[in-house]
């Protein structure tokens, strides 16, 4: 007892003696980390997704010998099976590669507008949107990418062939797998849009009979659809029976998108962005995806402020982040596009110059006014629901792929005889540009509808660089708040020392210009915090939800092991090996 005395004592005047040294403030002895499960390790490859199922088809492709890219491609088609409100055949998305190489490549397999989409489409005879036109029904529907996409990611840079990558989804849907809480969920929650359309109500709500957890989940039509295309190869999604389903689909409706416009659709290899944050190299999406830019100028805002002394959840560095995601959010919606289409200033939208003028503006005492800050003025032009996964192999390939089909299960129709629904990206373009869409998001002229353009997106699969060398990659879903997601498990990163998993379990916030308000999750900001936000100024949603669904994967500095993160949010798993 005399020791335990003794002991307390001195390390009582050993506190005391620190407290007395320190020349400013105390600084904690150990630091202060989010509470979080440890990362799932692995130390020749690793899948992270929002399914276990679809995380182990991934790691049994790497097992087998391939890739990357191999394990990447038969995770998307998996997800098709087992995650339906998001993973797709029927949808569009992005894919970030890195290869061990050091090459970098992003694929751009968006969806298409219809060549018959023109800009009015949308609205009625006096100029206003027609309701739901946009979200729900066959004209919702752009020409989908999926399938053109993973083929051409697995022909490029692939070691296996189309059907050995596809048979782990067929065989799902063929045999059906154990309905898990969360698809419970998912299904049960959209029932009354799934009802909407006979087909999708007799294969996702079982005719009014919801699936509930451990229940076997079959999809017969889907599985012949698979079939087809390991039999055909991937190409008859746009030229066989498939393409004929789907455009049979679309005249009962009255739809658009015919033969030719599956015939036509391409995937576009474009040059990824790339930017330096605090001295780690970042590499991440293009146009005719909004996040890559919008993330870096917003990174380039934050690097000349001092976030690791604000502290992370503090109301000095929640305001300095606010007022970067207001500004980049507001030059998002003037301004970004399908590059192809329209001019984009990416080259002055993420300059230092021009984040620096934009940071200058920035009062660390008051928030400031969405209907006052407007867009800038950068340099001249240069001559969500949606799912994420992430995939490193033995050698150091990483592929970050985010795909969507836009809201949950999209536009709720499943193609009859194929198995598959189908997405309502056209909500994506400005349907009436100046008025916002599903997301509430305020979008130009850039961003009009037009005939087989792509619409803008918020997607930011993105891979970290540290000393030259795969350090980590991550992506997310979540429609607009996609780019504050990824932004944010960067800050968490690098500015505030957390792991991968910590900084994707850590609470997030979303500003996105318009509406003036910031979204906060859950036990996300302490009253302290809210109160301080509101003097300053700020206005916070009455009520908070969950932000984004992050999957990612961090290379251990000395051992090389792969570090799995997927996010609690949906329960998602890395699997590795």
């Amino acid at each position: 007892m005399r020791v335990q005395k003794t002991l307390s004592v001195f390390l009582s005047l050993a506190l005391l003696f620190s407290l007395v040294l320190a020349p400013t403030s105390f600084t904690p002895l150990l630091p202060v980390q989010a509470a979080s499960r440890a990362p799932v390790r692995g130390k020749h490859g690793m899948v992270a997704s929002v399914s276990e199922i679809a995380s182990q088809v991934g790691v049994d492709v790497l097992k087998r010998g391939g890739n990357a890219v191999d394990a990447a491609v038969a995770v998307g088609l998996a997800l098709a099976v087992v995650w339906p409100s998001a993973g797709n055949l029927g949808g569009g998305g992005f894919m970030m590669i890195r290869l061990a190489n050091g090459k970098a490549i992003a694929i751009d397999y968006r969806e298409m507008a219809p060549a018959a989409a023109h800009r009015n489409v949308y609205l009625d005879k006096k100029g206003n949107y027609i309701p739901e036109s946009s979200t729900f029904g066959h004209k919702a529907a752009g020409v989908p990418g999926t399938v053109a996409g993973l083929a051409y990611a697995l022909e490029k840079y692939g070691t296996m062939k189309w059907a050995e990558v596809a048979e782990p989804a067929r065989r799902l849907a063929a045999d059906g797998f154990p309905v898990w809480h969360q698809l419970e969920l998912s299904l049960k929650g959209a029932e009354k849009g799934l009802s909407r359309y006979p087909e999708t109500k007799r294969i996702f709500l079982r005719d009014g009979r919801p699936y509930a957890e451990g229940e076997t989940f079959r999809q017969p039509e889907l599985a012949a659809t698979l079939e087809r295309m390991i039999k055909e190869g991937p190409r008859e999604f746009y030229g066989g029976k498939t393409a004929q389903l789907i455009e049979a689909s679309m005249k009962r409706a009255g739809g658009w998108i015919t033969a030719e416009d599956l015939k036509h659709y391409k995937v576009v290899e474009r040059e990824p962005l790339r930017t330096k944050y605090r001295g780690y190299d970042l590499i991440t999406m293009p146009p005719p995806s909004s996040g890559g830019v919008a993330m870096i100028e917003m990174l380039n805002m934050l690097e000349k402020f001092n976030l690791k002394e604000m502290g992370p959840g503090s109301s000095r560095a929640t305001h300095v982040l606010v007022e970067a995601m207001r500004r980049a959010f507001a030059d998002r919606a003037q301004f970004l596009g399908d590059a192809d289409f329209v001019k984009v200033p990416v080259a002055g939208l993420t300059s230092r110059a021009y984040a620096d003028r934009l940071a200058a503006t920035i009062n660390l005492s008051h928030a400031s006014s969405s209907t006052e800050i407007g867009h800038g003025n950068p340099a001249p032009y240069e001559s969500s629901e949606t799912t994420h996964f992430t995939v490193v192999d033995k050698d150091g390939n990483v592929v970050s792929n985010t795909y969507t089909i836009n809201d949950s299960f999209g536009n709720k129709i499943t193609v009859e005889g194929a198995g598959f629904l189908l997405n309502n990206e056209m909500d994506d373009f400005a349907a009436k540009p100046g008025t916002p869409n599903a997301y509430g998001l305020i979008q130009g002229e850039a961003n009009a509808v037009e005939s087989r353009k792509r619409p803008l997106s918020a997607m930011t699969p993105t891979v970290v660089l540290k000393d030259g060398k795969l350090w980590f990659a991550v992506g997310s879903p979540g429609g607009p708040t996609i780019i504050n997601t990824v932004t944010q498990i960067m800050i968490n990163i690098i500015d505030h020392g957390m792991d991968l998993q910590q900084a994707i379990d850590t609470p997030r916030v979303h500003h996105q210009w318009l509406p003036d308000q910031i979204t906060y999750e859950p036990y996300g900001l302490v009253p302290d915090v809210i109160k301080t936000l509101q003097d300053m100024g700020h206005k916070l949603v009455d009520k908070p939800r969950k932000i984004g669904d992050a999957h990612g994967i961090m290379i251990e500095d000395q051992t090389g092991v792969r570090l799995g993160a997927s996010d609690p949010r949906l329960n998602g798993q890395a699997v590795g090996y």
